[in-house]
This record gives structure tokens, C-alpha cells and sequence, in this order.
């Protein structure tokens, strides 16, 4: 079967999404079946470019800029995107190309336009995979009110909806949000759990042995830091353990809050915890391999659940987490019932140092949390599952 894949990330990308998306391309390549790309791509000279990576078509089409610009502008561009994309997808080569399916990840929610024209060109079904339910998570943290602005995001969200026969929420407790949509009896609500390829450890660029922190319990926090992620409490936790000399901190990333982040740490003199860039997807089981638990935190503001891409690493790699995030995230009863680790919904970081060290001492006396952690990750995060459960929609 033929299948094309719509998403605004990839590599050379390093964010979880571009490799959540390289992983789900690669499996349905080794499962079989023919998969394209379609990419927006600012940076193209041309309108088009097509190129086939290890058997996989990837489709890259000019569009205004989408990152690293302002608000407003990045808004303007998006809401562009679809049209642009289709513009110069009519002056290709593959205008005449036919898929048996398509599939789209959101966010970005203004694939509409694009996906409505693709799917009545090929007379196919469509899979919308959420794993960001905007507007309603900027609602929930404040960022937005329920003015103009979010009810412009929210018809556009609920346009792209309009056109899946069938959503993948990565929660059960997701569902309530699209239980009208669901009403229809031509539609399909399920779960599409998150998925991560397997990744044989092939070193790191970063060696803790070499920098103050070596012989110390390490906590790792890898991936973006923005506001979304409620980073606050993890900065708290780091400086209440400030006077113990056994436990240290490494974050590594980017992201809208990394030099608040930073400027926070010099003016509390902290000198247990480093930050270090970004690094290459091939080298985070390097990295993890040097730590002892995974740090995952979420603004206790969210309503929306979530399984972070973090998670998944963590889990593939043995790592326990410690875990700040909002009240009855599905992620809670996921980490308890798994025995994989602490998680915490309060506010105060006195909860959370209680558990951070109750975690420490767990692992000097449990050794079978490495098993528990990688045992999930193989049960439930696959790529093979996730790709068995979209072509079986698309059927």
C-alpha cells in the first residue's frame, strides 16, 4: 500500500516530533509498505524538491517561514502553508501521484486545506494523529483567553478534525475532548499511543566524568524548554538540593525558557547543575547510559494529557522518572501501575525533594527498575504498533 505522511517536522531536525516522524516512516518502510514525506520547506530555492531517503520518498514544497519569527508572523505563515504547499505540489511532477491513504500530525493544525485537497484527489480515507491539542492547552495555561484569537485557532483546529475518518489522541484521557466529533458513526476515535524507535548506544559528545558533577547521582532533563513544560518546579527541585554534594543535574536542549533558565541559576549560585546544547538523536542512549533517573515536568496548569516524547526515551533507555505534572495526567496511573518511577501533581517542591530522594533510595534497593522501564517501552511504545494501528484504520 501507499501511504503519504504530512507533518512540518523531520530531520535534520532534532525536536521529538522530526524523530517520532522519521521512526513512523522507517517502520512503515520495513513493514512493506511505499511511504512519502510531504514537508514544508522555507529554505527551498525552487518550489519543489523530491529525494528518496533509504526507500523513503521525501517531499519538501516552499512556504513562507514557520519558526523563529514572531507570533504574529509565524501565524500569518502557517495559516499560508497549506496553500503554498498545494500550489507547488500542482506544479510538480507529482500531481499525477496516488496514495492509498494519508496521514497528518498535528500540531501543525492548519494542514486542512492541503489534506481536504489531497484526500478528494486520491478518494482515500485520512488519519489526523494529535499529540497537541491546541488551542485549548494555551488556554489552560493562560497564554490565550477565550477572545478572538482562540476562537480563530479553534475553527481552524476543528476544520482539520472535519476532515479525519479517523483521530489518534496518545491518552485515553483525551477522548472527552473529541467525544462530539466522535458522534458521527463514520468516524473512528482511538488511541495511538507514542511511539520510539529502538537506538543502539554509539557514544555521547558529552561526558560527565569530566565536568564537576562526576560521581554523582545524575537526574538528566533532555528535550525542549518552554513554557509548556513547567520547568520551574524542576529549577526549584534543583535548588533544594543544593548543599548535597551526591546528586547532580544536566539538562540539554533548547527552548523559549533556556536562558531564563540559566540567568536563574547564576543569580542562585548553583553549582549543581550544568546545561549543555542540543545534541544529536544518536547520542541521548550515550547520554542517558552516564545518568540515573529522567526528569519530566509539565505546567500544573494543563488540563489536555500527555505522554512526552522524554518519557519514551527514558523508558527505552531503563531510566526511571521523576515526574511533575498536572493532575490526572494519564501519565500518573502509567508510571505507578509500571513501577517506573515517582510522579508528583502538587505544587510545593518539598513533595517532589521527598520524592526525588525517595526515588534514590528505591533504586539502591529495587534492581529490577531498568527491566520494568525497558519491558514498557517495548509493550506499548513500538513503532511497529503505532503503524500496524494506522494502516489497519486506513483499510
Amino acid at each position: 500500500m501507499k501511504y503519504l505522511l504530512i507533518a512540518d517536522a523531520f530531520p535534520p531536525l532534532r525536536t521529538s516530533a522530526a524523530i517520532q516522524l522519521r521512526d513512523l516512516s522507517v517502520e512503515f518502510f520495513r513493514q512493506g509498505h511505499s511511504i512519502s514525506v510531504m514537508l514544508p520547506d522555507p529554505d527551498l530555492p525552487e518550489g519543489y524538491s523530491v529525494e528518496d531517503r533509504a526507500g523513503i520518498q521525501i517531499i519538501r514544497l516552499k512556504t513562507p517561514v514557520l519558526r523563529d519569527v514572531g507570533d504574529f508572523r509565524r501565524t500569518l505563515g502557517e495559516l499560508l502553508m497549506p496553500f503554498f504547499m498545494l500550489f507547488h505540489w500542482r506544479k510538480s511532477p507529482l500531481i499525477h501521484e496516488q496514495w492509498d491513504g494519508i496521514i497528518w500530525y498535528s500540531p501543525s493544525i492548519f494542514f486542512g486545506p492541503l489534506v481536504k485537497a489531497l484526500k478528494a484527489h486520491c478518494g482515500c480515507k485520512a488519519y489526523l494523529i494529535i499529540r497537541d491539542i491546541f488551542p485549548d492547552w494555551a488556554l489552560d495555561l493562560g497564554l490565550i483567553g477565550r477572545g478572538l484569537p482562540y476562537r480563530f485557532f479553534k475553527v481552524i483546529a476543528n476544520f482539520q478534525y472535519s476532515l479525519a475518518n479517523t483521530i489518534g489522541v496518545q491518552t485515553s484521557g483525551n477522548r472527552a475532548f473529541f467525544s462530539d466529533w466522535a458522534k458521527n458513526d463514520n468516524r473512528n476515535l482511538e488511541v495511538l499511543q507514542n511511539w520510539l524507535a529502538s537506538e543502539v548506544h554509539k557514544g555521547c559528545s558529552i561526558s560527565i566524568e569530566e565536568t564537576a558533577l562526576a560521581g554523582r547521582k545524575i537526574f538528566v532533563y533532555a528535550g525542549n524548554m518552554g513554557v509548556a513544560q513547567g520547568m520551574g518546579a524542576l529549577m526549584d527541585l534543583v535548588y533544594e538540593f543544593r548543599f548535597q554534594k551526591y546528586v547532580g543535574f544536566i539538562f540539554v536542549g533548547r527552548g523559549s525558557d533556556l536562558d531564563d533558565l540559566k540567568n536563574l541559576c547564576i543569580q542562585r549560585k548553583l553549582t549543581n547543575i550544568l546545561f549543555f546544547d542540543e545534541i544529536e538523536p544518536h547520542e541521548i542512549p550515550g547520554l542517558y547510559a552516564q545518568c540515573d533517573i529522567g526528569l519530566l515536568a509539565l505546567d500544573l496548569k494543563h488540563k489536555t494529557h500527555n505522554i512526552p516524547g522524554k518519557f519514551l526515551s527514558y523508558m527505552r533507555a531503563g531510566l526511571p522518572v521523576l515526574a511533575s505534572v498536572n493532575k490526572n495526567n494519564d501519565i500518573i496511573r502509567l508510571i505507578h501501575d509500571n513501577k517506573v518511577g515517582r510522579s508528583y501533581s502538587s505544587s510545593s517542591v518539598f513533595d517532589l525533594k521527598e520524592g526525588a530522594e525517595l526515588l534514590l533510595c528505591d533504586l539502591d534497593n529495587d534492581n529490577e527498575y531498568e527491566a520494568r522501564c525497558i519491558n514498557l517501552y517495548e509493550n506499548l511504545f513500538a513503532p511497529a504498533i503505532a503503524v500496524k494501528s494506522i494502516v489497519n484504520s486506513l483499510d
